[in-house]
């Protein structure tokens, strides 16, 4: 079992870890995962590279994990999206009544597909019910997993934290490139976010709208680590001085870092995944394709 600084993201859990933290899951829930089938491995000279599932957005969650099998991906960050009906009323009713076996069907699909679901997605916004932002919490828990993901307000994370330290489950905060008030784009967004809070609120490194944001994440990852819950990959080009945003690339055609970030990781042995996010593609593009070209690019880079 890893013993690290109170101020560090837990890395994964071990069975008998799981098994502990996910409070009022049965054991054989926990570890279904594990033990219904042989997981994918996709550790590069030991970095942990996945995808957020958001990149296969054109296909329900059985053919995106069909896919992640056809790719030869083992790490998964589960999007909200492939769970939640569409519509913002369909979607917030969902939030708060959607059942407990909901989430453990899901987690048993992952076992057999051979996927490690390491975290899920649920972006907390103001507007979210003190109900809804708890439900995140506990679809953590049901899912089996401790870490979650979320495009949110900065202003939100006093609220979250309140239920991050009750269900001992990581927060990372996804940033974009918006530069909008109180949505996350800057160091200091994060900064801000973290201040006070407990150890439970973190970040979600987006790497690419980092650079169309004018900020080094290379820099930022060696500086803020402990703090990274996962890591977001894609190639953008930065923000235009007239406001026009930064290109999404694909992989090795854009401004940034990503060979630098990766070979971080592999230097230091953090335990942080690397997740895909095919945004780039176009009409027409080949989605498993397009990934299976940023895996073997990711590949090279760790070469």
């Amino acid at each position: 079992t890893c013993t690290q600084p109170s101020d560090t993201i837990a890395p994964m859990q071990t069975r008998r870890d799981l098994a502990k933290t996910l409070l009022g899951v049965p054991l054989a829930a926990t570890l279904a995962q594990t033990l219904s089938a042989k997981n994918i491995d996709s550790k590069i000279d030991g970095v942990m590279v996945g995808a957020q599932s958001y990149s296969f957005r054109d296909r329900d969650l059985d053919a995106a994990l069909a896919a992640y099998q056809e790719v030869g991906l083992g790490y998964c960050e589960l999007w909200q999206g492939h769970l939640e009906p569409k519509g913002r009323e369909a979607a917030k009713a969902w939030r708060t009544s959607a059942p407990e076996s909901f989430f453990k069907d899901v987690r048993t699909k992952f076992g057999k597909a051979g996927v490690v679901l390491y975290a899920f997605n649920y972006s907390f916004r103001d507007e979210f019910s003190e109900e809804e932002i708890e439900r995140g919490f506990k679809m953590a828990q049901w899912l089996g997993i401790n870490k979650i993901t979320a495009s949110s307000n900065v202003d939100i994370s006093p609220r979250v934290d309140k239920y991050a330290q009750k269900y001992k489950v990581y927060v990372g905060f996804h940033n974009h490139a918006s530069m909008k008030p109180n949505e996350f784009s800057t160091p200091q967004d994060f900064a801000t976010a973290m201040a006070g809070r407990s150890k439970y609120i973190g970040v979600n490194l987006d790497i690419g709208h980092a650079t169309a944001a004018g900020w080094d994440p290379a820099e930022y990852l060696e500086q803020n680590h402990r703090h990274i819950v996962t890591l977001h990959l894609k190639d953008r080009t930065k923000n235009h001085p007239d406001g026009k945003p930064g290109a999404n690339l694909p992989f090795g055609q854009g401004e940034t870092k990503i060979k630098e970030v990766l070979q971080l990781l592999k230097k230091n042995k953090w335990q942080i995944p690397a997740n895909i996010e095919y945004e780039y593609g176009k009409p027409g593009y080949d989605t498993v394709a397009e990934v299976k070209k940023c895996f073997a690019y990711i590949k090279e880079a760790l070469a």
